[in-house]
């Protein structure tokens, strides 16, 4: 399956570039994300500044309806060129980080990071299905996903190594060279895009900006799975923030062990990226779906039983679960959205799944505190499982996925 699903993207020009990009954007990405925590901390002291600097690169998240219309007005190939070197020109500033009253440069750097990375992924997700054709789409889904989660088990080691031997600009910079390089590959695609649509008589900004939302709600395809990726994004936090308690109470260890759990859950999500396009050739996106939210309710209450090997087992059942939802909710919405608000529509998506997934972490911050994980974890599984049951149920709307 590994080499059929490879084989698949592999063989198409674009696709092979567009993976390339994504591969070496989301190392460096994810070689800022943890180096500005520890950067800010070293400078200040402060637990608070340093956590503040996830929430300055995942805030703007919140504005991607509106910010996903830049992705409906705009050559979408060269808006992501010239984000990527927007942010290439704009990471070195950085380096003027040398003492805490420069703190503000970092978080002003963040956020504008953040926007142009809500932006990106608009555009990205409305360029894909021109760039890489609908009989890869699903494929290439998961191999994208699967890069990104590999990229995170390699990064953070390096930024680490860096940060130590040469402090935070030497991570400023390499992250600024990964956007240069994902500037070139972006603009070796070759993709025939037709010229961005203008605005309708009459049509109101609020309207524009909105019309993703209203495409998504009045969608009998995408509004049951979206919602469902909402909800599973939510018991997800949950389960996150229950994951130390999890480490000490239930299997005895330090909050180190905590390093392992995700590992393992990360290479789940690696393996399930590849077999994801087989899978959706097989199955409707809503099934694919309902199999991920049942495997993860099973791994989070899973991971109530005081055994190392459930629990490890249980990542990976959580790192294979996820993943299902976000690829087959991605795919369907590019598969079924007009391409002129799919920008708008990809955003509004995004921002209606991710959401909740940093509420339920404050929420279950404070729950754990009240209630015991092992009644917590259960309760996860019996919730997911029905949502899983719904959402399994036929929908007349829902239509077979490609065959090509």
């Amino acid at each position: 399956m590994k080499a059929t699903t490879t084989g698949r993207v592999l063989r198409d020009r674009n696709a092979r570039l567009y993976l390339s990009g994504v591969a070496v954007s989301g190392f460096g990405t994810t070689a800022m994300w943890l180096a500005a925590g520890i950067w800010v901390k070293s400078l200040t002291g402060s637990d608070s500044l340093a956590a503040l600097t996830v929430f300055a690169m995942w805030a703007p998240t919140l504005a991607g309806p509106a910010l996903g219309a830049l992705a409906d007005r705009m050559p979408r190939q060269r808006l992501l060129v010239g984000l990527s070197l927007g942010m290439a020109l704009l990471l070195p500033v950085l380096l003027l980080v040398d003492s805490a009253e420069r703190v503000w440069l970092m978080f002003a750097v963040l956020l504008l990071y953040g926007v142009s990375g809500t932006v990106h992924e608009a555009a990205e997700a409305a360029l894909l299905p021109k760039a890489v054709g609908p009989g890869i789409l699903g494929d290439f889904n998961g191999l994208r996903l699967a890069a990104n989660e590999g990229m995170k088990l390699v990064a953070p080691l390096v930024a680490a190594g860096l940060f130590a031997r040469f402090g935070g600009p030497s991570v400023a910079l390499l992250d600024a060279v990964t956007f240069a390089l994902a500037a070139g590959v972006y603009a070796l695609l070759r993709v025939r895009e037709e010229p961005p649509p203008r605005p309708e008589p009459g049509e109101g900004a609020r309207a524009q900006l909105t019309a993703g939302a209203r495409f998504l709600r009045d969608s009998p395809v995408l509004w049951p799975l979206v919602l469902a990726g909402a909800a599973v994004m939510f018991l997800a936090g949950l389960n996150g923030a229950l994951i130390y308690a999890v480490a000490d109470d239930v299997l005895g260890h330090t909050p180190a062990y905590v390093g392992v759990l995700y590992a393992v859950q990360g290479a789940g999500s690696v393996a399930v990226g590849i077999a994801a396009g087989p899978l959706l050739r097989r199955l409707p996106e809503r099934r694919v779906a309902a199999l991920g939210i049942a495997l993860f309710a099973l791994g989070a209450g899973g991971r109530a039983l005081p055994s190392d090997a459930v629990a490890l087992v249980c990542s990976a059942a959580i790192g294979i679960g996820l993943p299902c939802v976000l690829i087959a909710a991605l795919t369907a919405v590019q598969r079924e959205t007009p391409d002129a608000v799919l920008g708008r529509t990809a955003a509004t998506a995004n921002t209606l799944i991710f959401v909740p997934n940093a509420v339920a972490l404050a929420l279950g911050a404070g729950l754990v505190a009240l209630v015991d994980v092992r009644v917590l974890l259960p309760t996860l599984t019996v919730t997911g499982l029905a949502l899983a049951t719904r959402l399994a149920r036929p929908a007349s709307a829902s239509r077979r996925p490609d065959t090509a």
